[in-house]
Order: C-alpha cells, then sequence, then structure tokens
C-alpha cells in the first residue's frame, strides 16, 4: 500500500496464502497444513455448537493454538456462515469476534467450497440428521445447474396461448 499504511491483518493473511511468488510446492504444502488446522479447529467447534465461542482474534488463536494470521484466515473462510459477520476487513489482533454459526448455512456453505474433509466430519452426525445434510448437500450442489425448459417444437401450440402452431407465431 502506499504512504506507508500497514496492512490489514486480512491482506497480509491473503497476501501470503496467495502468493504468486510460490511454487506449486511451496502453495500445496501451505494449504495442506492450513486444511489441516482447519479441520481441527472446526472439529471443536462442532463437537460444542451451543456455546458461542468468541474473543479477540489474538485469544482464538490461542485458544485454538494455531498462528494469529492461520486464525485469520479460518475467520475470514467462515465469515459467510456466520449469524453475525465479524469485521475481518478491519480487525486487528485486538477486535473482538465471534463464531457464532448457523449449521445448515456453514454445511452448504462448505460444500460450496467442495471441502469435503470439512462436510464429512463425524461431528455433522450430531449436529444435522443425515437426511437434511442430504437435502442441504443437493440444495447447495442444485443451486448452481442451470435447468433449460422444455423445447417447443416447431408443430407444437404456441406457448405465448395464441393457439397458434409455435411455426406461425413466436417461433417466425
Amino acid at each position: 500500500m502506499a504512504d506507508n499504511q500497514e496492512l490489514t491483518l486480512l491482506e497480509t493473511w491473503r497476501g501470503i496464502a496467495y502468493s504468486a511468488e510460490k511454487s506449486q510446492q511451496e502453495s500445496n504444502r501451505f494449504w495442506a497444513n492450513y486444511f489441516n488446522i482447519e479441520k481441527g479447529i472446526y472439529e471443536q467447534i462442532l463437537a460444542t455448537p451451543d456455546e458461542v465461542v468468541s474473543g479477540t482474534v489474538k485469544e482464538l488463536a490461542e485458544k485454538y493454538g494455531t498462528e494469529l494470521l492461520i486464525m485469520v484466515g479460518f475467520l475470514d473462510g467462515i465469515n459467510d456462515s456466520l449469524v453475525e459477520e465479524n469485521p475481518i476487513e478491519t480487525m486487528t489482533e485486538d477486535t473482538v469476534v465471534s463464531l457464532h454459526f448457523d449449521k445448515e448455512l456453514l454445511y452448504k456453505n462448505m460444500v460450496e467450497a467442495k471441502a469435503e474433509w470439512l462436510y464429512t466430519l463425524e461431528a455433522w452426525d450430531d449436529l444435522i440428521p443425515e437426511d437434511r445434510r442430504k437435502e442441504l448437500y443437493k440444495e447447495q450442489k442444485s443451486s448452481h445447474t442451470v435447468v433449460k425448459g422444455k423445447k417447443v417444437g416447431r408443430n407444437d401450440p404456441c406457448p405465448c396461448g395464441s393457439g397458434k402452431k409455435y411455426k406461425f407465431c413466436c417461433g417466425k
């Protein structure tokens, strides 16, 4: 940033996480490590879903035994699934944040992110019944599916309701 402004925690995290200077191998190692830590944090918060976890970013990093910037990445990832989003764009290590998540929204967002290592965690068994998880999975997957209507044949009645054949009406 210009004028010697400091980067926010989120900008710093994204700069490290999405750095173009890393080799593919370094990037793969970075993300494998991150996903492993992320999975551990989710296992803990899903184990006690009725407990609303909150604290400063620094306190949460300590609570879950991870680095500050890894916690920033976690907060960035979960933010869209929270009951009330955290101010991730401007947060500092002393910003108080909450991990009060919407169970179904979190599950659907994990499916959306193709994070199979997260939406298949055993903890979900106690949170959302399996049949409901299947419905949520299907809802999320079909939310991006374009469904084309039945094609109107030339000799079919025109869908506009005129009573004429399509080829003599709207199909001209």
